[in-house]
This record gives C-alpha cells, structure tokens and sequence, in this order.
C-alpha cells in the first residue's frame, strides 16, 4: 500500500537529504531533543538463561526487575 502524502525515497531524494544539525534552527527546534550523553556507562545487552523461580522472584516485584538481577549481580562480583 502507498501513501501518496508520504512516497518512498528514491536514491535522489537520499543523495540530497543532509543531517538534521544543517537544517535551519526553526526547523530543528519543532523536534525533541535528544537524551544526550549519559552519566553511566550504558548497560551491554545480553541473552542469559536463568532458572524459571529466579526470573518470577524478579519479576513479583513489578517493573525494573532486570535492574534488579543486576544489582544482585553486581553484589556477588563486588562492584
């Protein structure tokens, strides 16, 4: 299905695009700014398998449970 208010780009339309820094400061500024640098070095995502009572004692205690594995991990390493 297409969208005749939004075609797809040719490869003319990428060779003239530029990056959003270029385009004029009252353009740039109807968008949302960025999250930035962060303060902690970011977390590096991974597959880990764990044990299926470990994952529900984490998770019974609402959102953020992988924060928590986490720090529980962290304790064991002594970081």
């Amino acid at each position: 299905m297409t969208d005749s208010d939004n075609p797809e780009w040719t490869t003319d339309d990428f060779a003239k695009a530029k990056p959003a820094s270029e385009l004029p400061a009252h353009i740039r500024a109807a968008f949302p700014r960025t999250r930035g640098p962060q303060k902690a070095p970011p977390k590096v995502p991974v597959s880990i398998r764990l044990s299926a009572d470990v994952v529900e004692h984490f998770k019974a205690g609402g959102p953020g449970w992988q924060s928590r594995i986490d720090e529980a991990l962290r304790k064991v390493v002594g970081v």
